[in-house]
């Protein structure tokens, strides 16, 4: 570990996770590292000396929009170009880190365990993107410029948008809820964070794949997000047939239903 204090570049300053990164470390007793933080659809990354910064962590991504083709060369150009372009920049002004935010969506559909073996094989113009990104930003290493490649499975936090914001709503109106229980990885914001504080001070370079320290079960999931609203659930295992029936043809439910996690 270096014991200089670190200067780190967020590319995303509109992001959730950059925006909770900011907090995080300016809540930290001892200052390691100094963040600044621009944004990257406007071109404001372009105006900033790199030359300044010790890590560029890019959080900067098209995500959560409903994907039709004709956004195609949208993602394309956010999330595959982009990043690519900025890493150059960061190659050349001799940042010695790039820290690129990808996604558990480069594994596609993929239901059970995840493993450093697995292959991605997305199947999402998000997950496509992400993964053409990681193939070209790889190509750029080299002992000079480190590249951290973080396949984040799904963040939640207070104020966080997406998936969790989504089944905390169904789950206040949803009194009745299927007693079946399965595995996803998900993270804390705040843990990630944590975890992106230490590939930064450690100079860091590879695949991550940071996940909270348990499981999380859909079931479990539900019942605490209406016992912290003060209401009562009550668990049924009538539509588990139905749902493993449904699964197998319907996306979203196993999404919800499915596993989806990481072994180490």
């Amino acid at each position: 570990m270096g014991n200089d204090r670190k200067k780190v570049l967020v590319i995303g300053a509109n992001s959730y996770i950059g925006k909770k990164f900011y907090e995080y470390v300016y809540s930290l007793n001892e200052k390691l590292i100094d963040v600044d933080m621009v944004s990257a659809t406007d071109g404001s990354w372009e105006k900033v000396d790199f030359s300044l910064y010790d890590s560029v962590l890019h959080l900067s991504a098209i995500v959560y929009r409903k994907e039709k083709e004709n956004l195609k060369d949208l993602y394309e150009n956010v999330n595959h170009k982009l990043p690519v372009r900025i890493a150059h920049k960061a190659k050349n002004n001799h940042v010695k880190q790039f820290i690129f935010m990808s996604s558990a969506a480069v594994y596609g559909d993929i239901n059970g365990c995840i493993t450093k073996e697995t292959i991605p094989e997305p199947s999402t113009l998000y997950g496509k993107t992400k993964l053409a990104a990681e193939d070209d930003l790889l190509k750029l290493e080299n002992t000079d410029f480190k590249i951290v490649i973080i396949r984040s499975p799904m963040v939640y936090g207070e104020g966080c948008k997406g998936n969790y914001r989504k089944l905390s709503k169904i789950a206040k109106f949803t009194p009745i809820f299927p007693d079946y229980h399965n595995k996803r990885s998900m993270i804390h914001v705040d843990r990630l964070s944590f975890h992106i504080v230490e590939l930064i001070l450690n100079e860091e370079q590879g695949c991550y794949f940071p996940q909270d320290e348990n499981y999380a079960d859909i079931c479990e999931l539900v019942v605490c997000i209406r016992k912290k609203s003060g209401k009562k659930t009550y668990l049924t295992k009538f539509f588990n047939p139905l749902i493993n029936h449904l699964k197998k043809r319907f996306n979203v439910l196993d999404k919800i239903f499915g596993d989806m996690y990481y072994y180490d």
